[in-house]
């Protein structure tokens, strides 16, 4: 049996499926639907804050397997490695997410109403 890729259906004609996308897609309620419910912007809000603490945790993790390597409680270089990769990788992530989300408040104040 062929799978089928749903981002190909194209002349959707039942109203079912118009609004259960409209009242599920990122596209359509970004910040919430009419009837002012802002959970979209909630659920956005508490995954970067989610994504902070978790950045902040990596970077914990990595200042405390490099103590103990100083300290030579450990010979386990491997461990320092990976805990140094993920702590740089998260706080890639949050400075990556940090820029866009500045770009697009930037973007949001020099909009001419």
């Amino acid at each position: 049996m062929a799978s089928l890729d749903i981002a190909q259906l194209r002349n959707v004609q039942s109203d079912v499926i118009r609004r259960a996308e409209k009242s599920n897609s990122k596209v359509y309620n970004v910040l919430g639907d009419s009837t002012g419910n802002d959970e979209s912007f909630k659920s956005i809000f508490s995954a970067a804050i989610d994504n902070i603490s978790t950045t902040n945790a990596y970077l914990s993790d990595a200042e405390n397997e490099e103590i103990r390597w100083a300290l030579g409680q450990t010979d386990n270089t491997h461990d320092l490695s990976v805990a140094l990769q993920k702590a740089q990788m998260a706080l890639q992530y949050t400075v990556a997410i940090r820029d866009r989300a500045m770009s697009a408040y930037r973007e949001l104040t020099q909009m001419q109403i």
